[in-house]
């Protein structure tokens, strides 16, 4: 994201992630309070949170549907990811379209197996690659302190403050994604305990290695060479690296990347399962194996979309509808969490975190200030889209705009939800049927 963020507003592109930070550690509050309910022994996450606030299904589905098509949009983006940096580690850069697609599918393929496998074997494997990837991140940023030239960072502001805020929706996608943690909350031993504490420290120690990371780019390597660079970490590394130890950063990118697509795996089978049981959604899209404790059929569905968006060629349109629909989940989670205490207190009067009320409220305002502003960045480019392209030269530019990508993908949640309705009622009137029958 660091090089594509670039194209728009140059070096101050670590400024960006530092003008995200507060806007992100302000959303994460509400994650914090609702998992330290009993809430935070279940695997809803977002749906459960907005649906016992309101005392309802409808507006929780919305957020659960924004959940699945911003997490299937970003698996199709990762695992592109994942293919140019594994072949730029074995030393095939240059591949062509068709050997990047057969690789990416491979790492979709392959974390659909370790999630499949279990939940125990996600955590090991994702444990295993964070230390590499920790490992990594230390050989290319302490050196590279040391081989940063000021020169580099000019201009600082490329194109203004218009390219500078034009670069926020896209950096926002690098912190995008720290709330899966809500979907392993079922599955993680005292939850409502350990998830808590975890946003806030974790999403600090994030921004940190962020700003780091982006200061030793962009100030050892062009930013020309880093916005046309499909592995521009990998580019860093080898400037002042020794060829071993570029190619351990290489490796760390790898790893950098499949951390993010085992979570994001993750995230979309288990919010079926919340669906499923709420009769939103067919009872087969919650079903757990028993043998392995996890939501084979589900994580099967995620597979299959997310390769299809990957095959379809419309990597940028998935990242497109995975960060709006990020933003507005966030905007609706930090509505609910606003208007927790008075339409739900008996569950805001169990939340255990240690959060002062008044940080509490004051993190819901700024968490849905910051997501608002996201959000009308993204409107208004799509304005300009739609002003200077017809619908058939957007298409052919695959560059439709956020509104419409929507428009599609609510035709399909609608869909959903009323079949999952109709089936939930037809569930309930055969007991109810038999009874009189008897009768």
């Amino acid at each position: 994201m660091t090089s594509q963020a670039w194209l728009l507003t140059g070096p101050s592109v670590i400024l960006g992630y530092l003008v995200l930070s507060p806007a992100i550690l302000a959303t994460s509050v509400a994650y914090s309070v609702f998992l330290s309910t009993p809430l935070g022994r279940d695997p809803g996450g977002e749906y459960s949170h907005v649906s016992r606030t309101f005392g309802g299904h409808g507006l929780a589905f919305v957020g659960a549907w924004l959940k699945a098509i911003s997490y299937l949009g970003a698996l199709a983006f990762l695992a592109q990811a994942f293919a140019d940096y594994l072949l730029e580690l074995v030393g095939a850069g240059g591949a062509g379209a068709a050997v990047r697609a057969l690789v990416a599918l491979g790492g979709l393929t392959f974390f659909f197996c370790v999630h499949a496998l279990g939940i125990r074997w996600f955590g090991r494997i994702q444990v295993a690659m964070c230390a590499v990837l920790g490992l990594s991140i230390l050989v290319l940023v302490v050196p590279g302190l040391f081989a940063i030239r000021p020169e580099n960072y000019r201009p600082f502001f490329t194109h203004g403050l218009s390219g500078f805020v034009a670069a926020l929706p896209p950096l926002f996608f690098a912190y995008a994604g720290f709330e899966s943690l809500a979907q392993a909350a079922g599955e993680v031993k005292d939850s409502t305990r350990r998830l808590p504490g975890i946003f806030l420290r974790g999403i600090a120690a994030t921004t940190v290695i962020y700003l780091l990371m982006s200061a030793v780019a962009f100030g050892t390597l062009p930013g020309e060479r880093l916005g046309r660079s499909t592995a521009p970490m990998a580019e860093v590394g080898a400037v002042y690296l020794p060829w071993g130890a570029a190619w351990f950063v290489t490796l760390g990118a790898v790893m950098a990347v499949a951390t993010s697509l085992n979570v994001t795996m993750l995230a979309p089978s288990r919010v079926g399962i919340m669906l499923a049981r709420d009769g939103l959604a067919p009872s087969w899209l919650g079903a757990v194996e028993p043998r392995t404790g996890t939501p084979i059929l589900g994580l099967a569905l995620t597979l299959a979309v997310s390769a299809l968006l990957l095959l379809s060629g419309q990597i940028s349109l998935a990242l497109n509808i995975a960060v709006f629909a990020l933003v507005l989940l966030y905007f609706l989670h930090s509505l609910a969490f606003l208007l927790l205490p008075r339409l739900n207190p008996s569950l805001f009067r169990q939340a255990t975190v240690s959060i002062p009320l008044s940080v509490q409220r004051i993190s819901a305002v700024v968490s849905l200030l910051s997501m608002g502003a996201l959000v009308a960045v993204q409107l208004t480019d799509d304005v300009r889209l739609l002003r200077a392209f017809d619908f058939g030269e957007r298409v052919a530019r695959r560059s439709l705009t956020t509104l419409e990508l929507c428009l599609l993908w609510s035709v399909v949640g609608a869909v959903l939800y009323l079949l999952g309705r109709r089936q939930a009622r037809s569930g309930a009137a055969a007991p109810a049927l038999e009874a009189r029958k008897e009768a």
